[in-house]
Formats: structure tokens, sequence, C-alpha cells
């Protein structure tokens, strides 16, 4: 890193006294806040801010934005610290603005299915304070995540082979543009076509175009009966052929997930399962009585004809909670399997039809290089993670890590996929974001250098340009 090219200590100074004077305690410099505020989530290196704000209303995220902007200071906008590729790292210092406290549901209108939220309430509160109304919001990274974090991440989840990723499930936005300017986009109609989509442009990009300080939402409704269940497969092409048919022939599944055997393995002895240790798919359908038990019917016949062996359903809320919990737990049962490691976790998004050979080579790979690895992933919409237990003080086997990763990535776009479906690019994926979007990168910069000219909103992620 420049470090020539942090802002001085004068404007950081600056910027300090100006919000200090309005924040009071809401406001903190001390190494502990801001080193938490940093990348934290993987073995990724971490890079504290200066100081750390807790902001309650849009107003208070314009002046923010308003007086870094003055000074050229940078601004990072926290929500709830699950990013996975460095993200929230500040690498020139500056300000972490946290969310956290902007965290209302501040409008449910039923009969049209939204919700309007504040960018700092988390996923799971928010399906708390909804399930009175038989409504739900079902996009499910794993995480707990923040609704403003999802949406600068564009995530998705084990949701997404039914309702999507969050560009589809976003109407509108209320946005602080780094010189503390407030813009709304789009409107609480389900469909426009008036004029840029300037809400799809902010979802996914990182929060370098723009601070979300309130989000409009769809909402679904709660299923009358869900179905879950696990199946166990021979090898990963019997487990990937299964639901590529079901994805080809239209069958509504909630959800499908594949584990990789070192997975199970792992899930097994971190959440007290008893499954074997064989390429799995954790599924889950619901809609109606009828309809739920018709599609559960068709996905075994079609994981009987490919070769399952074994099938268990069941409707009991309690058991598919512990079977779904295992799920989202599975990135704490990968580091167990090496105690004293750290974790990294990386994904790819491929061509559904490219899947179990996508995968198989990933596995070919860890195995090859020596390194400890799961792999699993939402294989309904083609996307893959590998979880890496490393040791952060061994410099070949970083470096090992290193070409792995690159690997996934340039495997992935070589059958026409991408280098991340949900984590994004941050600081962990730049070179291959620059392989991947080709001339079409330079468009993204113009439009980064237009809205934001003095490159304050998280500078270094994206592209890697910290001036």
């Amino acid at each position: 890193m420049d470090l020539s090219l942090k802002p001085a200590a004068t404007a950081v100074d600056a910027v300090r006294g100006t919000l200090a004077e309005h924040f009071g305690d809401r406001l903190q410099s001390g190494t502990s806040f801001c080193e938490q505020h940093a990348n934290t989530a993987t073995g990724r290196g971490t890079q504290a801010p200066d100081m750390v704000v807790w902001p309650e209303t849009t107003q208070e995220v314009s002046l923010i934005a308003r007086t870094c902007w003055e000074q050229g200071v940078p601004l990072i906008p926290f929500g709830a610290g699950s990013s996975l590729e460095g993200q929230l790292n500040a690498p020139l210092g500056g300000v972490s603005v946290d969310m956290s406290r902007m965290d209302s549901l501040r409008e449910v209108l039923a009969e049209d299915l939204i919700a309007v939220v504040g960018p700092g309430l988390t996923r799971k509160r928010l399906n708390e304070e909804l399930r009175h109304t038989g409504l739900q919001f079902p996009i499910d990274p794993g995480a707990d995540a923040s609704i403003g974090g999802m949406c600068a991440t564009r995530a998705s989840g084990t949701n997404a082979v039914r309702y999507g990723t969050m560009a589809e499930n976003v109407l509108a936005l209320e946005v602080v543009m780094a010189d503390g300017t407030i813009i709304r986009t789009g409107t609480r109609a389900v469909k426009s076509a008036a004029g840029y989509d300037l809400t799809r442009l902010m979802i996914g990009s990182e929060a370098t175009l723009g601070i979300i300080t309130e989000i409009t939402l769809r909402l679904r409704g709660i299923p009358e009966e869900t179905i879950g269940g696990v199946a166990g497969f021979p090898d990963l092409q019997s487990a990937c052929a299964a639901v590529i048919i079901m994805v080809q022939i239209g069958l509504d599944i909630g959800r499908v997930e594949l584990l990789d055997p070192v997975q199970i393995r792992a899930c097994n002895a971190y959440s007290g399962l008893t499954l074997p240790e064989v390429p799995t798919l954790f599924f889950e359908c619901g809609g109606t009585d009828a309809s739920a038990r018709d599609t559960a019917r068709i996905f075994t016949e079609i994981a009987e004809e490919e070769g399952a062996l074994s099938i268990e359903w069941t409707a009991a809320r309690e058991a598919r909670n512990k079977l779904w919990q295992a799920r989202h737990d599975s990135y704490w049962a990968a580091l167990a399997l090496r105690p004293g490691c750290k974790g990294l976790v990386s994904d790819a998004c491929v061509p559904i039809s490219k899947l179990a050979e996508s995968i198989a080579e990933a596995r070919a790979d860890l195995d090859a290089r020596g390194l400890t690895g799961t792999i699993l992933g939402h294989v309904g919409d083609g996307n893959f993670h590998v979880v890496l237990m490393t040791d952060p003080e061994d410099m070949d086997e970083a470096a090992q890590v290193a070409d792995f990763l690159k690997g996934i990535s340039r495997r992935a776009q070589a059958v026409g996929g991408t280098c991340t479906g949900e984590h994004g690019i941050g600081q962990g994926k730049i070179t291959s974001l620059a392989d991947e979007a080709g001339a079409s990168l330079a468009v993204m910069r113009a439009v980064k250098a237009a809205l934001d000219p003095r490159n304050i909103l998280n500078p270094g992620k994206l592209f890697g340009d910290l001036a």
C-alpha cells in the first residue's frame, strides 16, 4: 500500500473534530473499536479505520459524507461485519460508518407485499418482526447479515434458486452520495421503464458509489407447508445431475445445497449429525400441503433415477431447523477440522451444466496441493463455495492458497461463469474482475469517477485504485 495516498493527519483531525461536536460518544477512535470494524471475518489482513461513527438518521449520514468530502477522507460503511473479500478494510484509514443503529422496520404494506427498512436491520430480526403478517423476506445468505450490507454485495444464498438475489427483491433505495447529496432510486411499483435503473446500479456496488440509508423490499408469503430432507449420492456427478434435471423441468424446489464428503464429516462432528460421508444434497420445498408433497415426490423420483444412495424427508420444523443450522454453521464446522487454523472462503458461479465438472476440478486441485478444505454450494443456481483452513504463518502454503483461489476463478470464467456469485470483489478478487470484465471495466471506472470523483467511498475495492 502506498502510504502517501492516505489523507493528511490534519484532514483526519478536522473530520474527527467536526463529527465529535455532533456525535459525542457516538464517535470512537480507540484501537479496539477501529479494529473491530475492519475485515476480521476471514484470514485476510485487517486494515483499521481512523475512527468509527454511529449515525441514526439519513441526515446524519449526509453530514458525515459532506464532512469527509470536504477533507478528502475515506468513508467505509459497516453493516454486520460478515463480508468475506475485505470489503470492510480501510487501506487509507478514514471513517467507518456503522449503520447498526439505523435498524428499524419502518413500514409494512402487507397488501402490496412491501417492507421499508433501515440498512442496519438484520434479516433474522426482519423475519421475526414480519412473522405475524404471514410474510417473509426470503433471501438467506447464511450469516445474519444486515439488509444494507446484503444490498451492497448483491447477496443471495440458499433460497436463490426460487427467489433470486437481492437484485430481484429490492424495489427502491434511499442513498447518500459521496458529497452528502441524498437521492431516491426506484418506486413501490414492481416494475418501471423510467430512465436508468439506479437501484440495480447501487446493488452490488460494495459501497463504492453511495451509502444506502433505506431499502424498500419485496416480501413473499410464508408457505403453508414446508418439507425438507437429505439425499446421499455415490459421486458429485450424480448429485449434480439430479439438480440439473430439477432445474430444467422447472421443479419448484425452495432450496437445494450440495455438501462434499469432507464438509459432511465436519458437519457431523460439529452439529451432531450422523450422515454418511458422501456427496449430499440438503433440500427443501414449500407451498400448499398438496403442492409441497407433490414436489417432494418428483424430487425423490429424480434422485432415485440418478442413483441416490438414500433419501430422507421430514416436515417437522425442529428436524429441518437442525439440518439448516448445520448448513449455516458449515464454516465453523470446517475450521474445527484443523484447530488453530484461519478460515478463508471463496466462491464462483458457473452454468449449471458445468457445475459437477467445476466442483470436481476444485477438489482435485485442493488435493493435489495438499490443502485442507471443504466444498459446498447453492447448486440450484450453479454457485459453489470453498472453505479453506490455512496456516497464515506458512508462506509456502499461503502461496499455494493464492494460486488455488485464482484457479477457481479462471476455470469458472473459462466455462462462461463468474469469479463470484455472492461474495463480491472487495480486495480479494480485483484481478479476477479485470479478467472477467474486459473492456467493460473502463465503463465501471467511469461510473465511479462520475459519482465519486474524490474516491472517498470505500477506496481500494473492486478496481484496487487508491487515488
